[in-house]
């Protein structure tokens, strides 16, 4: 993309021109803090799964599907396919037993599969809602942040920082994708 077709920067911020939308106006801002370790991961993982939602809404399935810069296979779409995909593989470290199989295939499918087309975004989101939703289900038996998950010994602690910050990595990729796709800046 030339300089020529980068679409120009903007935001719905009046206050705050470099942010997304002013602070009165933002769904992510909730005025308190919560107590405690876990409510404060919960928290966090909470508002960072909005932000994601915001960075893709409006948006038409090409622009959803537009990938980064070559030879990436990043897109918006193909990020929301991958933390389905990470989710599902979340709730098979809680319950390892019977693992559910992997959502779009093989290796990088979800990115790669990510297309311009309408059923696959709304089945991209749809996939989404369900395995956060589950793997926040499997998680809530767990209030002790220092038990041992069945897979690998790993801490329920070291589980919910790894998925805020999953969020939070792609969260910034996210930024940028938008940007790229027209203009809106991040927050």
């Amino acid at each position: 993309m030339s300089d020529d077709e980068a679409p120009q920067r903007w935001t719905e911020a009046s206050v705050y021109p470099d942010m997304w939308a002013d602070p009165d106006k933002d769904p992510r801002n909730n005025d308190f803090s919560p107590d405690g370790e876990l409510a404060t991961l919960q928290d966090f993982l909470v508002n960072y799964r909005l932000t994601l939602q915001l960075k893709c809404e409006g948006l038409s399935a090409e622009q959803l599907a537009r990938r980064s810069v070559p030879p990436s296979t990043m897109s918006l779409l193909g990020l929301i396919r991958h933390l389905a995909e990470v989710e599902r593989d979340w709730r098979n470290w809680v319950v390892p037993e019977n693992p559910a199989p992997k959502i779009y295939g093989e290796r990088d499918a979800d990115f790669h599969g990510a297309a311009a087309d309408q059923a696959l975004v709304d089945a991209a989101f749809a996939d989404l809602a369900r395995e956060q939703a589950e793997c926040d289900a499997v998680l809530a038996a767990y209030t002790d942040l220092g038990a041992r998950l069945p897979k690998d010994d790993t801490s329920v602690r070291e589980l919910w920082v790894h998925r805020v910050e999953e969020y939070a990595r792609h969260c910034g990729h996210a930024d940028l994708l938008r940007e790229c796709v027209d203009g809106r800046v991040g927050q």
